[in-house]
């Protein structure tokens, strides 16, 4: 499998070189940045292994003594317009004087002039990938403030997205610029930037030659460069493109409505007192928006209007202890969000006689956007992730498919009677005898306390573990640090009344119904806890709901 090299290669020795390597798949491999050639062997060395091919953003060949050399005058005139000119290059300058960095570094490399070594140049290459009326204002120059220069490097990061899968290492490079306090930061991530640019220009070159522009000569100097109007696959070039170029533009604002939706999800589940592991979400990356949109059936697009036909460009996952949890949590989430689809894979699955997927999806509304939300358990989950990984992500031999279908099955009927024992062994916690003390901690023990729920409260849910220690403290502000004392309080509470008073439309978590029980109780006073700042005008809420009903 050939490997795409990228050199953002500085002229001289003193400022950082970004390195990026790309597989044929536009897989991001590597990206770092160095400074000596040392560094830069050391660095690609593992991907040197033939076929190798390298874009490497510097002059390879410079012979003229003064001015610019052919192939930089003859970009010029093409991209002068989009304002993507060159620099120019002659002997007269120091870096060129004993021949070119470039030159030696692929040399070191074991790579080829104008063959295995490619001069490039990133300016023109956005220029004619992406359909830019103008080159993006991402370098340092007079005039140019830190929010310019951010918000132009992160409109690149997201079109080199449509075309790069990327790696964990890009994703830091792209939240340390979204941070980035000084434009010494943006340069480190910029020249990393141009790197992965570099690498895909190589990987375009290898796999769409008729859709590049030569310059110049190799006596002289080439610098190749996709051709004007053409675009990438999945670009402005081809009919899909224009929908890609409009997510990558709206990226940034999709990962803020992700981090809402997901604390909001999360609010709703730890207000009602559901138990969940965990509840995470994300903006459908760009690579895969412009993959899913390119997906074609029959020779016709499957997302003809990808903007508009792609449901899951914000997602959500909540992952669930027991299916009871999952059966809960949507029933809530569809009570207090507009649902505009609801399927339960799991049912889908065994009505077919089947076992297999299993996994609720709600597509809701939150903020005016579509957010599709999976509830599953944490056993479904693993039973998804890893058939996805091996189906989709590896290569499963074709003597070896049906074999690994009656595998995958077979997990999934095991998994399937695991979490009905996990639910067994829940309900069964519900009727455990409290253990002794075995600390001086003043707060009633977590384990004691869920001990405890599960008896007083046996048609409730199991809550967080976490909820337990939170509310714990609670009791604690209020003076009662023994089960024998939160006895007595409970008591006093009729809780028939306070179920009818709250109206319960889901099945609320032990926790909930102690918390519902305590406000009851102490009424301002447990309102006004410290332990409770954070959630006042809820609790305050909650009790003028208690507190009508008495007056009706």
């Amino acid at each position: 499998m050939t490997a795409y090299l990228g050199i953002d290669l500085a002229w001289g020795h003193k400022n950082p070189t970004g390195l990026a390597v790309l597989d044929a798949d536009a897989r991001l491999l590597h990206l770092s940045t160095v400074r000596t050639d040392d560094e830069i062997v050391d660095a690609l060395t593992p991907y040197l292994a033939p076929p190798v091919l390298a874009g490497i953003d510097a002059p390879l060949v410079v012979t003229n003594a003064t001015g610019s050399r052919p192939a930089e005058q003859a970009l010029s005139r093409d991209y002068r317009r989009y304002e993507a000119g060159t620099h120019p290059s002659n002997t007269a300058k120091p870096e060129f004087a004993d021949g070119t960095r470039g030159a030696r570094v692929a040399e070191r490399l074991g790579l080829r002039l104008h063959e295995t070594a490619l001069e490039v140049y990133p300016h023109a290459a956005t220029v004619a990938l992406f359909g830019l009326d103008k080159t993006l204002k991402y370098k340092a120059k007079p005039g140019r403030d830190l929010a310019s220069l951010r918000s132009e490097l992160l409109r690149l990061m997201g079109f080199v997205e449509t075309v790069v899968q990327p790696d964990p290492t890009w994703v830091a490079l792209r939240r340390s610029v979204e941070g980035a306090t000084r434009k010494s930061e943006l340069r480190v991530a910029e020249d990393q930037v141009d790197a992965v640019v570099c690498a895909y220009v190589a990987l375009y070159a290898d796999r769409w030659p008729d859709h590049m522009t030569s310059y110049g000569d190799p006596a002289t100097g080439v610098i190749v460069t996709p051709s004007l109007h053409t675009g990438v696959e999945g670009g402005p070039g081809d009919p899909t493109g224009a929908g890609v170029t409009a997510y990558a533009e709206r990226y940034p604002a999709l990962v803020d409505a992700a981090e809402r939706a997901v604390a909001l999800v999360s609010s709703m589940l730890d207000e009602a007192g559901i138990n969940y592991l965990t509840v995470d979400g994300r903006a459908k990356a760009i690579a895969s928006f412009a993959e899913k949109a390119n997906r074609a059936e029959g020779g016709r697009l499957l997302y003809p209007d990808p903007l508009r036909d792609i449901g899951d460009q914000l997602g959500i996952r909540v992952i669930t202890y027991v299916r009871d949890d999952v059966e809960a949590g949507a029933a809530l989430l569809g009570e207090q969000l507009t649902v505009r689809d609801d399927r339960d894979f799991g049912e889908l699955t065994a009505s077919q006689g089947r076992f297999g997927y299993a996994s609720r999806h709600l597509q809701v509304e939150i903020d005016g956007r579509v957010v599709q939300i999976q509830l599953r358990t944490v056993l479904q989950h693993a039973w998804a992730e890893f058939e996805h990984d091996i189906r989709y992500k590896g290569t499963v031999p074709a003597e070896h498919a049906s074999e690994f279908d009656r595998r995958f099955t077979l997990a999934a009927g095991l998994l399937e009677l695991a979490d009905q024992e996990f639910s067994a062994i829940r309900d069964r916690l519900r009727d455990a005898e409290p253990s002794d003390p075995t600390d001086d901690d003043p707060r009633i023990a977590p384990s004691e306390l869920a001990a405890f729920l599960a008896g007083q409260y046996d048609d409730a849910g199991w809550s967080r573990s976490d909820h337990y220690v939170w509310i714990s403290r609670l009791l604690l502000e209020l003076g009662i640090t023994t089960l024998a004392e939160l006895a007595d309080v409970l008591r006093s509470a009729d809780d028939e009344v306070i179920r009818k008073r709250m109206d319960y439309r889901y099945p609320p978590g032990a926790v909930r119904r102690l918390d519902d029980a305590l406000l009851h109780r102490f009424g301002e006073q447990y309102v006004a806890l410290h332990g409770n700042a954070h959630r006042r005008e809820l609790l305050t809420a909650r009790l003028t709901r208690l507190r009508d009903a008495d007056d009706k």
